[in-house]
């Protein structure tokens, strides 16, 4: 069997809903290719908010504190912030 190493990639990514939500992912927001549920910072906390998103893979949610990435061909997914951790390192 061989052995296989990923190709270093830089994407796009943030913590939803504790940093910004970028464009990109209001653009997709806007488009309805990404629903947004218990999403007012007044009245939901990170626990309680999440998004559902269109994927080639079908439809995935993303919590709060999960990390939503945007890849190499613009396609937009979540990741668990240990998996994210362990798989990207910041560009600075």
């Amino acid at each position: 069997m061989a052995t296989y190493r990923k190709k270093p990639v830089e994407v796009e990514a943030f913590k939803f809903y504790v940093d910004p939500m970028p464009d990109w992912f209001m653009d997709k927001v806007s488009s309805n290719e990404i629903i947004l549920r218990n999403c007012n910072y007044n009245r939901y906390s990170a626990d309680e908010a999440f998004c559902r998103i269109n994927t080639l893979e079908g439809v995935m949610e993303g919590r709060g504190g999960d990390y939503i990435i945007k890849g190499i061909q613009g396609e937009v997914y979540p990741c668990k912030p240990d998996i994210f951790e362990k798989t990207y390192d910041l560009v600075e």
